[in-house]
C-alpha cells in the first residue's frame, strides 16, 4: 500500500532506547515485533505472536545465557532465541525457527529495518555524521498519533504551524521564510520565528524560559520520509534535534526524537534535560493538532510558504523516484 511507502527505511530505535534483556514491542507496516538487546549488545527482532498460542512475547521477558540471550513466552514460558528457534519441553532438542527474524540494518547506535520489503531507496548516513560530530543527549517523545503517515509528514514539513501550534510554548508572532533547496530526497529549510518575550519575572520562575532566543533561527534538514533535522544554535552550543517517523500501519504513526547537543560552555551540558523537554512538548502539541483535524475537508486555501508540503507530496506520489518540478526557493 502507498500510504506507507514500502521499500522506504524506517529507524526502529537508538540503542539507549533498549534496556538491556527488556523485551520491547515494535510495529512497521501493521506487523507487531519484539525486539531485545542482549548483554554483548546484539540486538534481535521477531514477529510479537508466539507461533504456540499467539500470545505477545513483549510481555514476556528474557533469559540470560554467556551473554546472549531468549525471549520468554509469559503464557508457557517457551524461549526463543533471536533467530526463532525454541525447545519444546520434553524433548532437550532446539528446534527449526518457528518465527521469522525481523531483517535488521544496525549503523552504530541506530537501527533500521525495511521490514519484510525490497529495499527502494538508501538508508541515509547524516545520522552517523551528527553521531561523529556531536554528544547524544537523550530522546524523548516517543509516541503513537492516530494518523496516516503523509499527514504526519505534511505537518512535520508545514512551516506556518508554529505560530498557532506551538504558539503557548515559543509565542512565535510570525514566520519569515527565506529559502528552500531541494535536492530530492533530502531538501534545506531556513527561516525565522520572531517571539513575544517572557519577562524576567517569568523565566525567574521557570529557568528553562532562558533558554529561548526572542528570534528563532530554524535550519531544517529533511531526509525523505523518515527524518527532520531541526538545526539550532543557542549561546552556550549548537543542538542537533532529529525527529524521527514510522508507519506502525496505515492510520497510526509512530514519532519520537533523539537529540544530539555541541557545547560551546560548560553550563550546555546541564540543560540537557531542559531541551529534551521543550522537544517533549513541541511533538505533544504537533500530536494534539492532528487528533483536531476533519481530515476530508477539501483545500480551498493554500498559504504562502507551502513549499515544504509541496516538496512531501511530490516524493509520496512519485516515490521511490524524484520527479520535476524542483522546488528550490
Amino acid at each position: 500500500m502507498k500510504s506507507m511507502l514500502f521499500g522506504a527505511p524506517w529507524l526502529l530505535a537508538h540503542r539507549s532506547m533498549l534496556a538491556v534483556d527488556q523485551p520491547r514491542k515494535i510495529s512497521l507496516y501493521g506487523s507487531d515485533y519484539v525486539m531485545w538487546k542482549d548483554a554483548i549488545g546484539d540486538i534481535h527482532a521477531l514477529p510479537n505472536a508466539c507461533p504456540h498460542m499467539g500470545a505477545m512475547l513483549s510481555e514476556g521477558w528474557c533469559e540470560t545465557n554467556s551473554g546472549t540471550s531468549t525471549v520468554t513466552c509469559p503464557f508457557h514460558a517457551l524461549a526463543f532465541d533471536g533467530k526463532g528457534c525454541t525447545i519444546l519441553p520434553g524433548s532437550g532438542k532446539k528446534t527449526l525457527p518457528q518465527l521469522k527474524p525481523l531483517k535488521l540494518f544496525i549503523q552504530g547506535d541506530f537501527i533500521w529495518s525495511y521490514g519484510d520489503h525490497q529495499p527502494k531507496i538508501g538508508i541515509p548516513t547524516v545520522l552517523d555524521d551528527v553521531a561523529k560530530t556531536y554528544n547524544f543527549v537523550g530522546h524523548t517523545a516517543d509516541i503513537r498519533v492516530e494518523t496516516d503517515l503523509l499527514t504526519m509528514l505534511l505537518n512535520m514539513h508545514d512551516y506556518n504551524h508554529q505560530n498557532g501550534t506551538h504558539r503557548d510554548l515559543f509565542r512565535i508572532t510570525e514566520v519569515e521564510f527565506h529559502k528552500f533547496v531541494d535536492q530530492g530526497h533530502h531538501s534545506h529549510a531556513f527561516y525565522e520565528m520572531p517571539t513575544e518575550p517572557y519577562s524576567l519575572l517569568e523565566k525567574v520562575r521557570k529557568p528553562d524560559l532562558f533558554l529561548l532566543p526572542n528570534r528563532l533561527k530554524a535550519h531544517l534538514e529533511n531526509h525523505f520520509p523518515s527524518l527532520v533535522i531541526f538545526h539550532g544554535e543557542t549561546p552556550l552550543g549548537k543542538i542537533a534535534q532529529c525527529h524521527l517517523f514510522i508507519p506502525e500501519a496505515e492510520n497510526r504513526t509512530r514519532t519520537y526524537i533523539l537529540l544530539f547537543g555541541q557545547a560551546k560552555h560548560p553550563l550546555f551540558n546541564l540543560l540537557g534535560d531542559s531541551f529534551l523537554n521543550f522537544s517533549k512538548i513541541v511533538v505533544e502539541q504537533d500530536a494534539d493538532i492532528l487528533g483536531k483535524i476533519y481530515s476530508d475537508t477539501p483545500r480551498k486555501i493554500k498559504l504562502n510558504n507551502e513549499v515544504g508540503m509541496d516538496w512531501v507530496r511530490r516524493n509520496f506520489e512519485s516515490f521511490p523516484t524524484v520527479v520535476e518540478p524542483n522546488l528550490s526557493k
